[in-house]
């Protein structure tokens, strides 16, 4: 066995700004910033593991004490002896420090008054802290002067995953630069050319999967990497990858979400079979179904809010994606996506996952079936009883009876000729939203049959084109709805009623018998 064996992710550890992938701000920032000398007294990144934090603080420690000029500079030679010790964390001027084995403040104490004194052999001394926010209250305490107002020589630079738990008055003394999650498109990039390096067959598709695994971590797409070479001997391909990730493949997905959204039960549940069987993990599987339903939203023509090819899909995938969204409806997908999520703390809390991801996939099924709100409210209409006739309504049936037109069900239309009237017939028609925001937010302007002229005090853009298609419903003709630009400091619907409540001699007499007394609400 080769002890000297280094892993990929410290072998191939960034060293200079040029190979610090993904982070191109913060090295045009850090870049520009020592070329004008605005070097600033203390730094803080943060950012989730693996975007490469404790590397460029490093590399920043490099460029402030390189030996190859007589400044500091952006492009360290990586080889003085300054250079390589602090590549290999063995400079005396250059200490990293673990905040979460040194949290307490004699810890901080000891820091602070070494940093008192010159550096040995370099330009700064350089107290790079990770972890940050693992110190506690007094250690953070007793950083906050001497971070403010450091020796001339000292240079903090601080490093944490968790920038909440950071006091502001740490970070109010800080230079603060987030570093982001690394575009799957240049993780796979690097882990080609890594492959490259190695000598190692990597096929496109386990590439795009271990980049996806990644996360927008480099460091944790390099240990899947490794994993997946030492598991293969050298040769990388999807189904490795698969296998090794216990993760189904995206078609089998596409495959079971198919089934399932075609309500066959039996044949949802042979799959989910098949796919454990074959050693899937569940829990990974349901993180694939809810990319599939998300991606499967966003490319809904009813949406159409994603570019299709940014999907980690195939052309041959995206096309069975579309076919089976020309039948799902957004309702559908919303519904299941909210029962998918609610599953996730079920199978990290139950004891049997494949149990709990069978009654999951039935659950989908039903929930998938539901009709919609819309859907059950016109089923409703179209089903209701007819109305029990007395013997005074005999001759309006015997009317009826005379008049083909009527006894074939015509809809009854409506005229509406006032502001006051429209939401009275909102009302009497239960339409509560719609009257709500009616009667809250409208100004009428100018209202005659067919054409309104309002303006909109909450400004919804859907207001006008929900009360145009309930009053062509309701009246038979298409109505013109012009929004005014301004107010006309006209009442709404709400206003007036309040107006003639508050004028009635009753109301006003009761409110006179209580102090302070005032009308919350008006109902009809």
């Amino acid at each position: 066995m080769d002890s000297n064996y280094t892993v990929l992710a410290r072998k191939y550890r960034s060293q200079d700004f040029q190979s610090l992938i993904g982070q191109d701000v913060l090295v045009k920032t850090l870049t520009t910033a020592i070329n004008t000398s605005r070097i600033a007294h203390a730094y803080i990144f943060t950012g989730i593991r693996g975007t490469g934090k404790t590397s460029t603080a490093r590399i920043l420690a490099k460029a402030l004490n390189c030996l190859s000029g007589d400044r500091a500079t952006a492009t360290p030679c990586g080889v003085c002896e300054n250079c390589r010790a602090i590549a290999s964390g063995q400079h005396i001027d250059v200490m990293e420090i673990d905040a979460a084995s040194h949290t307490g403040v004699d810890n901080m104490r000891d820091i602070l008054d070494a940093a008192q004194y010159r550096p040995t052999n370099g330009r700064y001394k350089v107290y790079i802290i990770d972890e940050v926010h693992m110190l506690s209250t007094s250690a953070f305490n007793a950083l906050l002067k001497t971070l403010e107002e450091p020796p001339a020589h000292v240079i903090f630079i601080l490093a944490t995953t968790e920038i909440r738990k950071v006091p502001v008055t740490i970070l109010s003394r800080c230079q603060r630069f987030d570093l982001v999650r690394v575009p799957v498109e240049t993780l796979k990039k690097h882990f080609k050319w890594i492959a490259e390096q190695e000598k190692i067959e990597l096929s496109d598709a386990a590439n795009e999967l271990l980049a996806r695994a990644a996360d927008g971590s480099v460091r944790d797409g390099l240990s899947l990497l490794d994993q997946a070479i030492a598991q293969t001997g050298g040769k990388v391909d999807e189904n490795a990858v698969l296998d090794m990730l216990k993760r189904a493949d995206r078609g089998v997905v596409v495959d079971l979400m198919k089934t399932l959204l075609s309500g066959d039960a039996a044949a949802a549940l042979n799959k989910v079979d098949q796919i454990y069987n074959n050693g899937a993990d569940l829990a990974m599987l349901l993180t694939d179904m809810m990319e599939w339903t998300h991606w499967a939203t966003r490319m809904h023509p009813a949406l159409r809010a994603g570019d299709a090819d940014a999907s980690p899909y195939t052309a041959d995938q995206r096309d069975k994606i579309r076919e089976i969204n020309s039948h799902v409806t957004l309702n559908t997908l919303s519904r299941i996506w909210q029962v998918m999520v609610a599953a996730v703390p079920e199978m990290q809390a139950t004891g049997n996952q494949k149990q709990c991801f069978d009654m999951l996939v039935v659950r989908l099924m039903h929930i998938a079936d539901l009709p919609s709100v819309p859907e059950i409210l016109r089923r409703e209409g179209a089903t209701a009883a007819p109305r029990t006739t007395t013997p005074r309504e005999t001759p309006d049936t015997c009317e009826n009876t005379k008049n083909p037109e009527s006894a074939k069900g015509t809809p009854e239309t409506v005229t509406i000729s006032s502001g006051a009237e429209l939401a009275a017939k909102l009302q009497a028609a239960k339409e509560i939203l719609l009257y709500s925001y009616y009667s809250s937010n409208i100004e009428i302007v100018e209202f005659s049959d067919g054409e309104i002229k309002y303006f909109d005090r909450a400004n919804d853009a859907d207001f006008a084109s929900k009360l145009a298609k309930w009053l062509l419903e309701k009246t038979g003709h298409a109505w013109h709805l012009v929004r005014a630009e301004k107010s006309e400091n006209t009442q709404t619907i709400t206003e007036q009623n309040r107006a003639e409540l508050e004028a009635d001699p009753m109301v006003s007499s009761a409110m006179s018998l209580f102090e302070d007394a005032q009308i919350i609400s008006v109902g009809k």
